[in-house]
């Protein structure tokens, strides 16, 4: 047994400064207990509609894949250059079609973790009904304990 209190900690990460805030936090409480981080990033598979004759789901797709293993890749250098244990995830097939947050609850359940972490806007009002919040989707949706962290108040 390790001496921290997790020993497999999720971070969902997407490339934000929050989220890098987030990685951060993930790395404290890891501490040099020997805890391994899974940094996890979710492609986004939710039916997208334009108002178009045609486009081709196929490139916005291999856009958001893109965009994750860079996010990733980030991730893995922060964890590395931190001296923790770690492992990445991209989630291309998600758990639940278009809910970001049950991907992100099932990935983290599957591999076993016993800390979830993830970023927070805090976005308050209309903007948090009109954008949704993933973080209070994953806080109801999840079996685990999970440490919000909160972003910048100037990040919008």
């Amino acid at each position: 047994m390790t001496s921290t209190a997790y020993s497999k900690i999720v971070v969902a990460v997407d490339g934000s400064s929050t989220s890098d805030l987030a990685l951060q936090q993930a790395i404290r409480v890891a501490g040099g207990g020997g805890a391994t981080i899974l940094a996890l990033y979710v492609v986004d598979d939710a039916p997208m509609l334009f108002d178009a004759g045609y486009y081709d789901p196929s490139q916005i797709e291999r856009a958001f894949v893109e965009s994750g293993t860079r996010a990733l890749e980030a991730a893995s250098k922060v964890l590395g250059d931190a001296g923790v244990k770690f492992e990445t995830k991209l989630v291309t097939e998600p758990a639940v079609t278009g809910d970001i947050a049950a991907s992100i609850n099932e990935a983290a359940r599957e591999w076993g973790g016993d800390l979830l972490v993830i970023g927070t806007h805090g976005r308050r009002g209309v903007r948090r009904l009109v954008l949704g919040s993933v973080a209070e989707a994953v806080i109801r949706q999840s079996t685990m304990p999970v440490l919000l962290v909160r972003g910048k108040a100037s990040e919008e």
